[in-house]
């Protein structure tokens, strides 16, 4: 099995359900972030995930394309990703699904086509330092997918 392989399985899992919390309004806040200790709102989520997915993609490409390991990412605290956040959590999960939906196939052909050298190819990210495509997949992308939904899991639905 090849990293894509088991990255596209997890993948169409987490979108799967991240499909079937788009029926129900969930109330209350996430369990406290680990690291932030922060605590959002489904709405919040549902933004954050309609965000990152094509933010990462291209961070990707720009390791991908660099000759030597680049500069890469961004922290929590960015500008952009809050204000993307702020701007769309009062759009229903239904509108936001389908961009995830949407940017969810672009990382599966993206995956489905990095060559096995390329799981190999490092950044430099701001705070981390030194980071895989392979873990950069893992962080940012499918494993923060997963997180995500398991977060919408934990909330109350009415």
């Amino acid at each position: 099995m090849t990293p894509a392989d088991g990255f596209v399985s997890r993948l169409d899992a987490a979108v799967s359900r991240l499909d079937a919390h788009t029926e129900h309004v969930h109330e209350g806040l996430t369990d406290a972030d680990p690291r932030t200790g922060d605590r959002w709102d489904q709405g919040q989520v549902w933004a954050h995930l309609a965000e990152f997915i094509p933010y990462w993609i291209v961070e990707v490409g720009t390791i991908l394309a660099a000759d030597e390991p680049p500069g890469f990412g961004r922290t929590a605290a960015d500008r952009h990703r809050l204000g993307e956040i702020e701007r769309r959590r009062q759009e229903a999960p239904a509108a936001l699904m389908r961009t995830v939906r949407q940017e969810s196939m672009a990382l599966r052909d993206l995956l489905l086509r990095l060559e096995p050298d390329a799981w190999e190819r490092r950044g430099i990210h701001p705070t981390l330092g030194p980071m895989t495509v392979t873990q950069i997949v893992e962080d940012f992308l499918v494993g923060h997918l997963e997180q995500h939904a398991a977060q919408l899991d934990g909330l109350h639905s009415s």
